[in-house]
C-alpha cells in the first residue's frame, strides 16, 4: 500500500456564472478537476442551480452563492462561504459584468456609476478579498479578471463599458506586481464577439438581427467565425494551470485576430 497522500481538490469561484462565458468557464474548470463555486445575482438563482447539477454530474463538488459583486459585504460573505463549504480558495474568476449601449454625450452619471460599480468595483472587490484569503492560506493562487476587446481599443457607443474594462487591465497589472511574492498570479482575458446572451442583447440594441450580426462578425474575423464561451474557457483553463505559473499581469486577447496587440 502506498503512503502517498492524494492531493486535496483545487477550489475555484466563478462570478457571473449563470450564463454565457461564466457558465462555460465553470464547466471547463470542473472538467479540469476543480470543485467549483458559482455566483450570480439572486434573480438568476435557478440558472445557477442548473449549472450546479451539471458540475456535480462531472463528479465535482459545487455550491451556489447568490451575491451582488458590487457590494463589499456580499463579496466578503461569498468568499467566506466558499471557504466554509469547500475548504479554501485557489482560483477566482471575476467574470461578472454588464454592458450599456448608447451615445457618450447622452450618457448619465447614473449609467457611469452602475457600469463601474459592477465591472470595475466588483472586479476590484473580488480580486482583493480573494487575495486576502489566498495569502492567508499560503499556497499561492490564480486570480483572473474579465476584460474585453473594448478594454484594449475603445468602441463607439460603448464608451462607459470601454472605460470600465480599461480599468480592469490596470488593476490586473498592478495587483500582479504586489501579489507575485505570494505565488499568486493575476491575469485577465479580453474577448471580442462571443456568442452569449449579452452579445445577443447588444445586437438587439443596435437594431440588428442576431443571425445577421454573428454572420457579419464571422465574415470580418480572420479565422472566419465568431467566438464561443469555450474559446474563452480554454484560455482560463491554461491560465489557472501549473503551465502558466510564470505568466502574470497579462491581458490575453480572445478575438479571432480582429486586431493584434
Amino acid at each position: 500500500m502506498s503512503d502517498k497522500q492524494e492531493a486535496p481538490p483545487r477550489i475555484a469561484l466563478v462570478t457571473g456564472a449563470a450564463q454565457g462565458i461564466g457558465r462555460g468557464i465553470a464547466l471547463q474548470l470542473a472538467d479540469d478537476g476543480f470543485d467549483v463555486a458559482v455566483n450570480d445575482i439572486q434573480p438568476k438563482a435557478e440558472q445557477l442551480d442548473e449549472l450546479r447539477e451539471l458540475i456535480i454530474l462531472k463528479n465535482r463538488r459545487a455550491y451556489v452563492f447568490a451575491a451582488d459583486v458590487s457590494i463589499e459585504m456580499e463579496v466578503i460573505e461569498m468568499i467566506a462561504g466558499v471557504v466554509d463549504s469547500l475548504g479554501g480558495l485557489d482560483v477566482i474568476v471575476a467574470n461578472a459584468g454588464i454592458i450599456k449601449v448608447g451615445s457618450f454625450v447622452d450618457a448619465s452619471v447614473d449609467d457611469w456609476d452602475r457600469l463601474h460599480a459592477i465591472n470595475a468595483r466588483g472586479t476590484f472587490l473580488c480580486f482583493q478579498h480573494a487575495a486576502k484569503q489566498m495569502i492567508k492560506q499560503g499556497r499561492g493562487g490564480r486570480i483572473i479578471g474579465s476584460c474585453s476587446s473594448a478594454g484594449k481599443q475603445g468602441v463607439g457607443l460603448l464608451t462607459l463599458y470601454s472605460a470600465s474594462k480599461f480599468s480592469i487591465r490596470g488593476l490586473t497589472q498592478a495587483a500582479a506586481k504586489e501579489l507575485g511574492e505570494h505565488e499568486i498570479t493575476v491575469n485577465c482575458y479580453a474577448p471580442a464577439t462571443i456568442e452569449t446572451p449579452m452579445i445577443d442583447a447588444f445586437a438587439d440594441a443596435m437594431g440588428v438581427s442576431r443571425t445577421d450580426y454573428y454572420a457579419k462578425i464571422g465574415k470580418d474575423t480572420p479565422v472566419g467565425r465568431h467566438g464561443t464561451p469555450h474559446d474563452v474557457a480554454s484560455v482560463v483553463s491554461f491560465l489557472v494551470s501549473d503551465r502558466a505559473s510564470f505568466i502574470t499581469g497579462q491581458c490575453v486577447s480572445v478575438n479571432g485576430g480582429t486586431y493584434f496587440d
